[in-house]
C-alpha cells in the first residue's frame, strides 16, 4: 500500500491566482470598471439636477463614492465569509426581510418617491427593502432546494413551499407598489426551480395561472394602463404618457457611434426624468454612443458568463444554487433596465447594477459578486488539492 504522487497538472490561466488570492480578475475587472464608469456618468447625469435642488453639483457624486467604498467593503467581507455558516442565516434573514417590508407600510420610516413607498429611512440613512428581499429570496431558495435535492419533483416539497414564500414577498412588495421587483422575484424563483429539477408541469401551470393575475393587476390602476399605452405607441403620446420613452430614445439617437462626449449630453438637462438612476443607460448612449453601449453590454456579459460558470463548477448544491440565483437576479435586472431604456419594455423603476445612483443596489450587487468569488475560489482551491490514491 503506497501513496501515489500528485498528478503533474498545469493550472489553467488565472486558476492559480483564483485559488490562492481569492480575487478573480475575471470578476474584479468588469465590476470595478463598471463602478468607475458609473461614478463618472452619475456625476454627468446628476450635476444639473443637484445644483437646482441642493445647490451642490457634486452631491450625488460624493454619495455614490461613499456607496462604492461600502460596496467594496461588502465585496471583501462576502468573499471571506464562510459559506458553510452563511446558510444557517437563512431563516433569520428571511424574517428580517419580511419585517422590513412590513415596516415600510406601518411606520413613519417609510417614505415615497415617484408615488410609491419603497424606501425606509432612519435619520440620514435609507435603503430599499425590495433590493434586500431579492438577495434573501435567492439565499432561501438555494438553502431549501439544496436540502430537498432528491425530492424536488414532489409538489408539496419541491414546489409549493417555495411558491408560498414567493407569494408572501410579492404581496408585501405589491403594497408599495413595485410591480417590476415582483416580476423579477417571480422570474428568479421560476429559473431556480426549473434548473433544480422541479416538474415542468408545475412551473408551466403556475405561469399560466399567473398571467391572468398579472393582466388583472395591470388594468386595476390608471397609471399602469397609461404605461402600457405609452409602451405600444410612445410617439403618439410624446408630450405626456410617452415622454420618458421618447427622450430616452432621443438620447440614444443623438449619441451616434462615438457619442457626444462625457458631460455634453442634452437629455439629462431636465428633459429625461431620473437620468442618474433609472435612465442612466440612456445618458450613456448619448454621451458614449454605440461604442460605449457595446462596452457596457460586453462587461455585463463577462460577469454573467463567469457567474454561470461558477454555478456550474460548484461542488455543493447550496453553492451552485446560490451562485445561479445571484447571477440570474443580476442578469434579469440588467435586461429589464436596458429594455425600458430602449423602449423594449414598459417603464419600470429598476436601477442598472453598478452604474445607477443608489446605495442599496450597489452594495448588494457588490456583495453578490463577493459571494460568487467566494464560491469560485473554494471550487478552484479544491481542484488544486493533490489527489491521493491507494494501491
Amino acid at each position: 500500500m503506497k501513496k501515489s504522487q500528485p498528478p503533474n497538472k498545469t493550472p489553467q490561466p488565472g486558476t492559480a491566482f483564483l485559488a490562492y488570492s481569492g480575487y478573480d480578475l475575471r470578476f474584479m475587472f468588469p465590476v470595478l470598471f463598471l463602478v468607475g464608469i458609473g461614478m463618472v456618468m452619475v456625476y454627468s447625469a446628476s450635476s444639473a439636477i443637484a445644483v437646482q435642488k441642493i445647490g451642490n453639483g457634486t452631491y450625488f457624486l460624493k454619495r455614490q463614492a461613499v456607496f462604492a467604498v461600502l460596496g467594496i467593503a461588502a465585496l471583501v467581507l462576502c468573499r471571506h465569509f464562510p459559506i458553510r455558516f452563511f446558510r444557517f442565516l437563512t431563516y433569520p434573514l428571511l424574517i428580517l426581510s419580511f419585517f422590513f417590508l412590513v415596516l415600510i407600510q406601518v411606520s413613519d420610516s417609510g417614505y415615497s418617491a415617484g408615488g410609491a413607498v419603497r424606501w425606509l429611512r432612519f435619520g440620514s440613512f435609507s435603503f430599499q427593502p425590495s433590493e434586500f428581499s431579492r438577495f434573501v429570496l435567492v439565499e432561501y431558495l438555494a438553502y431549501s432546494m439544496s436540502r430537498k435535492l432528491d425530492r424536488l419533483e414532489d409538489f408539496y416539497i419541491g414546489f409549493l413551499p417555495h411558491v408560498m414564500v414567493l407569494g408572501i414577498f410579492i404581496i408585501l412588495i405589491m403594497l408599495q407598489p413595485d410591480f417590476g421587483s415582483a416580476v423579477i422575484l417571480g422570474a428568479i424563483t421560476w429559473i431556480m426551480m426549473f434548473v433544480g429539477g422541479v416538474r415542468v408541469k408545475y412551473l408551466l401551470s403556475s405561469l399560466m395561472m399567473g398571467i391572468p393575475i398579472v393582466l388583472l393587476f395591470l388594468v386595476s390602476a390608471d397609471y399602469r394602463i397609461q404605461r402600457v399605452i405609452a409602451f405600444w405607441d410612445p410617439w403618439k403620446h410624446a408630450s405626456d404618457l410617452g415622454y420618458q420613452t421618447i427622450h430616452s430614445l432621443m438620447a440614444f439617437g443623438t449619441g451616434g457611434l462615438w457619442g457626444a462626449g462625457v458631460g455634453k449630453g442634452y437629455q439629462k438637462l431636465f428633459y429625461l426624468p431620473e437620468p442618474h438612476t433609472d435612465f442612466i443607460f440612456s445618458v450613456i448612449g448619448e454621451e458614449l454612443g454605440f461604442a460605449g453601449v457595446l462596452l457596457i453590454i460586453g462587461l455585463y456579459v463577462l460577469i454573467i458568463l463567469k457567474g454561470i460558470k461558477v454555478a456550474m463548477d460548484a461542488k455543493e448544491p447550496f453553492e451552485s444554487f446560490f451562485a445561479l440565483g445571484l447571477t440570474a437576479a443580476m442578469g434579469l435586472q440588467v435586461c429589464v433596465n436596458m429594455g425600458v431604456a430602449l423602449a423594449l419594455l414598459p417603464t419600470k423603476g429598476l436601477t442598472l447594477p453598478f452604474l445607477s445612483y443608489g446605495g442599496t443596489s450597489l452594495v448588494l450587487n457588490m456583495a453578490s459578486i463577493g459571494f460568487l468569488m467566494n464560491i469560485g475560489a473554494k471550487t478552484a482551491k479544491n481542484e488544486q488539492l493533490p489527489i491521493v490514491s491507494e494501491q
